[in-house]
């Protein structure tokens, strides 16, 4: 087994080996030291933390499994991430060679049985995570049957959460001031040197291209800016990239900032020394005769007294029966005057 070293150290190992198999542990860093070095467990404690000791920095310890089976598959040791390659191998003893190999996930083949000892995904999502593990049939000087190894467990996590787009001071500002739109996500410490790039869109066109700020300044909002608006976070390859939920912007006018004003009236202020009396309120109109033609529309002393209101639509009618029977009596009157006259220039004529 060899050992290759690099500080500040990132220890990386396959999760299962092999008895006798040969195997490398390389120890990742941007600085290279002559005394760093790849220790056991025992060396470095039992927490399973990042430390320092004299001027030493560690690595998190990885757990490395020996196995004695006739064929191992090899998963990853760091976490795999969105976006991350995926890449597991079937190994045999010995390095035997190996016929009609197949990878199956949570028990389903992912192919046809064939040479290929890797199975690789060059971008994973996190529908790839489950339980992985390979079959296949021995060579000469093998058993010549076919084995299979123990599953091994593939957890793909998520590098960021879907971006939170929020408004700043409020998504219903008012017209003239400043709002500034943020779109708010976060990568896990192992990730946290990926650049994310955001952009920004109102319905279905593009507000901001990708940029590396997550903000979008508006410095004088209109009425024009109000609308449905989201955002986009995604890596530099584009291998992973996610949308918020829309946020409507709504723009208050002038006239939205506030009720509009009561028109209550003034009390009335008492007349000084010497001075006249204020005018008495005048009289309210008396209501219309009956020779208008019919019923006027309710005053508003009226409307608000319904009783009284009912009254005066009695007596507008009692005045409209009376003026019919004027009405007939005048009629009448004329043909007995008619008459009285056609009498007297008979007895004239006699």
């Amino acid at each position: 087994m060899k050992l290759g070293c690099f500080s500040p150290p990132v220890l990386w190992a396959a999760q299962v080996l092999l008895a006798a198999s040969s195997e490398t542990l390389q120890c990742e860093g941007p600085v290279s030291t002559w005394d760093s070095g790849c220790r056991p467990g025992d060396d470095l404690g039992s927490r399973e933390v990042d430390y320092q000791a004299r001027g030493y920095t560690f690595s998190r310890p990885i757990r490395l499994v020996v196995s004695y089976d006739w064929l191992v598959l090899q998963g990853p040791a760091a976490p795999i991430f969105e976006g991350d390659p995926l890449v597991l191998r079937c190994q045999a003893w010995r390095g035997w060679p190996l016929a009609q190999v197949t990878f199956y996930r949570d028990g389903s083949a992912l192919g046809a049985p064939g040479p290929d000892r890797e199975f690789s995904i060059a971008v994973v999502r996190e529908a790839d995570s489950g339980h992985y593990h390979c079959s296949a049939i021995f060579r000469s000087p093998g058993p010549g049957r076919p084995e299979t190894a123990s599953s091994v467990a593939v957890t793909v996590q998520e590098l960021f959460p879907a971006p939170v787009l929020r408004a700043t001071p409020s998504p219903e500002p008012q017209e003239g001031s400043a709002v500034t739109l943020s779109c708010q996500t976060k990568l896990p410490p192992q990730r946290s040197a990926i650049r994310l790039l955001f952009s920004f869109y109102k319905g279905g066109r593009a507000v901001r291209g990708r940029g590396l700020s997550p903000e979008l300044q508006v410095p004088a909002a209109a009425e024009a800016h109000s609308g449905s608006y989201w955002c986009e976070a995604a890596t530099e390859d584009n291998h992973v990239w996610k949308r918020s939920r829309r946020l409507e912007i709504r723009v208050q006018g002038p006239s939205s900032s506030g009720a509009p004003p009561t028109l209550n009236p003034a009390p009335p202020k008492s007349a000084a020394p010497g001075m006249p009396a204020a005018e008495p309120p005048r009289p309210l109109p008396p209501p219309p005769s009956p020779s208008s033609g019919g019923p006027a529309p309710p005053s508003p002393l009226q409307a608000s007294d319904p009783h009284l209101h009912h009254r005066m639509g009695l007596l507008l009618r009692q005045m409209q029966d009376v003026r019919v029977l004027l009405g007939h009596l005048v009629m009448e009157l004329r043909d007995l005057s008619g008459h009285l006259k056609l009498d007297t220039r008979k007895g004239t004529a006699k």
